[in-house]
């Protein structure tokens, strides 16, 4: 859902990134969709060997200040984290009952993510 290369020239430097979903739909603004986005960044300092120093989620974009530790490369990290959001959001979308745009969410992140082959 989420797409681009991110490159990181110091391994341990504290980074600031700003991503958005595909189209800039605004699946965020549904707490159930919010809420896996924020799961990611809560696994990430126990699990992946980072510390954010800050993040601020809104509708579009989604903006993390973070730093490796432990050797994890950040680009691993940035992978992760958007290829995990990606698909539980997906799955969640699929799921949700109560989606009145389910049809056409998932028709368009379909769509869009065959057109780039960096969409996680």
């Amino acid at each position: 859902m989420m797409s681009r290369n991110y490159k990181f020239h110091n391994p341990e430097g504290l980074y600031f990134i700003s991503f958005a979903v595909v189209g800039w739909l605004d699946v965020f603004m549904r707490n159930e969709y919010k809420e896996i986005f924020l799961e990611s960044i809560r696994f990430c300092p126990k699990n992946k060997g980072l510390e954010i120093h800050a993040w601020l989620h809104r509708v579009q974009p989604c903006t993390i200040d973070f730093r490796s530790i432990n050797g994890q490369k950040p680009e691993l990290f940035i992978s992760d984290l958007k290829r995990f959001t990606s698909k539980a959001m997906v799955q969640a979308i699929k799921e949700n009952p109560k989606e009145s745009r389910k049809e056409f969410l998932l028709e368009f992140l379909l769509k869009e993510g065959s057109k780039s082959s960096n969409v996680n």
